[in-house]
């Protein structure tokens, strides 16, 4: 497959969802309310189903994260972790539905509704061309927060979760390594 063909499609489309978003009412806000942007912007694309839109949304989102300076940076952290985590109603409903009838379907249940709301706005910033580079920014920078603040574990928690399971040895591809070799990944 030719890597820099789909590259170039998922750009093209990203394009396409940040034109479609920026029509339907850009978000332009000022340096003050960054934080509190950014979190209405994780709940837009959480909310949407579209694969341009969302990748353009992703993209904002990876885009407007980098601005940010220490204190909003903390801030969006602190969101993740107090509104972005596990519903804690679906889950007390899904435990009692498991207990009451234990089956696949219920247990499948019960998995889905422990699972943070965190863990799918990761996916769905990874959807982003960089996403994937961006996010383990985001948990450099998340780790150098935590050096003074155990309430944000709940967040470091969840990008240990997806990154485990998207890095891990069955994805390696070992390649020989040369002179032209390096020539050659500059296209």
């Amino acid at each position: 497959m030719n890597t820099s063909f789909f590259g170039e499609l998922l750009q093209a489309i990203t394009e396409r969802g940040r034109a479609l978003i920026d029509r339907a009412g850009g978000r332009r806000e000022s340096s003050a309310a960054r934080s509190e942007t950014l979190v209405e912007l994780c709940e837009d694309l959480l909310s949407r189903r579209g694969e341009a839109s969302g990748a353009a949304l992703a993209r904002e989102i990876l885009g407007r994260y980098a601005q940010l300076t220490t204190g909003p940076r903390i801030a969006m952290f602190e969101a993740l972790a107090t509104r972005f985590g596990t519903s804690r109603e679906r889950l007390a409903g899904a435990i009692e539905e498991w207990q009451r009838e234990p089956s696949d379907e219920t247990t499948a249940e019960l998995h889905a509704a422990a699972e943070s709301r965190r863990q799918e706005l990761f996916r769905r910033i990874n959807l982003a061309p960089g996403g994937t580079a961006g996010l383990v920014d985001m948990r450099e920078q998340l780790i150098d927060a935590m050096a003074h603040r155990d309430d944000l574990a709940a967040v470091d928690a969840d990008f240990v979760h997806l990154f485990s399971s998207w890095f891990n040895r069955g994805f390696l591809v070992l390649r020989r390594i040369d002179w032209a070799s390096k020539r050659s990944n500059r296209r």
